[in-house]
């Protein structure tokens, strides 16, 4: 419950250089106390919680018409777009990529919208609102704002139109000279070091800070950004980048690492800054990389140099993308075997900041998942197909835009074939023979930024919005949830076809299932001994410290 200040209350607030215009405006706690307020003027609607301390604030003020971040609507991926996704409190990665992933098909988006606006009136505040145990000093001003429970801001420039949603469990920090116009900031976030965001979404225990600078992009989920820039980015759980003249432009990120220097290009110098592109989870840029988009990047790939030819390896997961004077050369699977696929699959759960209670992003840490496995299915049919149609003796192959050496494809082959016999091998250690309850995840799957999925069933979701069934915010959350929690269901479901399909069986027995385990026994072996190898050829360069080589290959298992 909030009330007005006491006469006492005020005349000691004016005593501490604190002014206001009309002090009837300023709503507290009850137990609210004025002895830590210093130096403040306060304009406007304003509601403070309890245990608060305001020190050398310039301005603390709500105005007519406020949104506090609430109700943007902002493109990302197509800079130059009339806009893709809606902005709130409550956003998470995965109602993001189905507002984005279906902002042409105008049923899904208008009742989307509809959705979230409604959600908004329902829950926005009349004014200004400072929660429980908040500090707030050194600050220059704060225009149209909601700050959570524990919220510190210290030596911020200008935060106007936002909403730091915080919880108790989880603070957020705002540290010297930030700029956040139009922004949400969910819990357990840190935006610090003169970081300037325009328009743009600081999902679950993300971090921006050291200059960098946002326009309309949005981070879920651990997200670490430094230094560069961002522009028009849809950045799901994972994506990190650390350094100076990095630019994150147009694309679609997740799991994902770039190298210093990365860059991308949005802009033919023709229609505009319309063009855009994905790099599926876990993929990576190089130092220098420079990518044109469109592009289409596989999982877990890895892309060196600039890349101009505008490739789709989306059937060429694990892959190296790498410019030459001569075009693209794609090395399909290579990044299977590489110490640094090994080291972020085994990181990035270890790395989840946020509290385990309340998370509101999904996110399935699975690497070798259905979607993986239907890529690594396509990939060794793709080369397979390449061998067929352009011969086995060329010296090199040409695929959407990359040039595939024959060793390259060979080894490809055998780097899919090795992926799946480690999946399988998983599967089979995990189930009996016995028949999937469903079929529902023998089908296509996709990636809900961070969430994996049947395709079928996110269909049904995209079909029960257009016909209303799903009618609400909390609708789509929990089916979604729901989808999320039958995971293990579904994958079985995948793995059983892809264990069919792969033996050429009908259905399997509990003497196949003994005959499988005996047949791919050593996948995972031979996996690992192939990083051993990648680690011993790293410490051959000769600057790598023996006890760092035994420590890796110790924790190799």
């Amino acid at each position: 419950m909030y009330r007005e200040l006491t006469e006492i209350e005020k005349e000691q607030l004016e005593t501490q250089g604190c002014r206001c215009h009309d002090w009837s405006n300023i709503e507290v706690a009850e137990d609210f106390t004025p002895l830590h307020i210093y130096n403040t003027y306060f304009e406007g609607h304003i509601r403070i919680g309890a245990d608060c301390r305001i020190i050398n604030v310039g301005i603390i003020r709500s105005t007519p018409e406020a949104t506090f971040g609430e109700g943007v609507t902002i493109s990302v991926l197509n800079e130059a777009g009339d806009g893709n996704l809606v902005l709130y409190s409550d956003l998470t990665a995965q109602m993001a990529a189905l507002m984005v992933r279906n902002a042409c098909d105008t049923a899904v988006w208008e009742r989307l919208k509809g959705m979230v606006m409604q959600e908004i009136d329902i829950t926005r505040q009349p004014c200004t609102t400072i929660g429980d145990g908040v500090s707030i000093t050194d600050t220059r001003e704060l225009t149209n704002v909601i700050i959570g429970d524990k919220c510190e801001i210290t030596g911020a420039a200008r935060l106007s139109e936002c909403t730091l949603k915080s919880t108790s469990e989880a603070s957020i920090l705002v540290s010297d000279g930030v700029i956040c116009d139009n922004c949400i900031i969910q819990a357990g976030s840190s935006v610090t070091d003169f970081a300037k965001l325009y328009d743009s979404f600081v999902g679950e225990a993300c971090h921006v800070g050291r200059g960098f600078t946002s326009e309309n992009s949005v981070f879920f989920a651990n997200s670490h950004m430094d230094n560069g820039e961002s522009c028009a980015a849809l950045c799901g759980p994972f994506s990190v980048s650390h350094h100076k003249s990095t630019l994150l432009i147009g694309g679609e990120y997740s799991f994902y690492n770039a190298g210093s220097g990365t860059n991308f290009s949005n802009h033919a110098y023709k229609m505009g800054p319309i063009h855009w592109g994905t790099l599926m989870r876990g993929s990576k840029t190089a130092s220098g990389s420079h990518t044109l988009w469109p592009a289409q990047v596989g999982t877990f790939s890895m892309l060196m140099g600039k890349i101009q030819s505008h490739p789709d390896t989306r059937k060429l997961p694990l892959s190296y993308l790498i410019a030459h004077e001569s075009g693209t050369y794609l090395v399909p699977g290579r990044n299977l075997t590489t110490v640094g696929t090994y080291r972020d699959i085994e990181k990035w759960q270890k790395r989840d900041r946020r509290p385990k209670n309340g998370r509101k992003s999904l996110v399935q840490y699975d690497w070798l998942n259905p979607l993986v496995i239907r890529q690594c299915i396509d990939g060794k049919e793709t080369l397979e197909m390449l061998q067929r149609e352009q011969g086995e003796n060329v010296a090199a192959y040409q695929y959407n835009g990359t040039v595939i050496k024959n060793r390259s494809l060979l080894k490809g082959i055998r780097y899919y074939d090795l992926a799946l016999r480690m999946a399988l091998l998983a599967a089979l250690e995990e189930h009996e023979a016995a028949l999937p309850h469903s079929t529902v995840g023998a089908g296509e799957w996709t990636d809900l930024l961070g969430m994996l999925a049947p395709k079928a069933e996110v269909d049904n979701i995209l079909d029960d919005i257009r016909s209303g069934e799903l009618a609400d915010i909390s609708d789509v959350a929990a089916a979604l949830e729901h989808i999320h929690n039958d995971y293990a269901e579904h994958k079985w479901a995948a793995a059983y076809r892809a264990i069919l399909d792969y033996k050429g069986l009908d259905s399997l027995t509990e003497d196949d299932r003994e005959c499988l385990l005996q047949e791919f026994a050593g996948a995972r072996r031979e996996w690992l001994d192939s990083i051993r190898c990648d680690a011993e050829r790293e410490h051959a360069l000769g600057d790598v410290e023996d006890s760092t080589l035994k420590d890796f290959i110790g924790k190799i298992k």
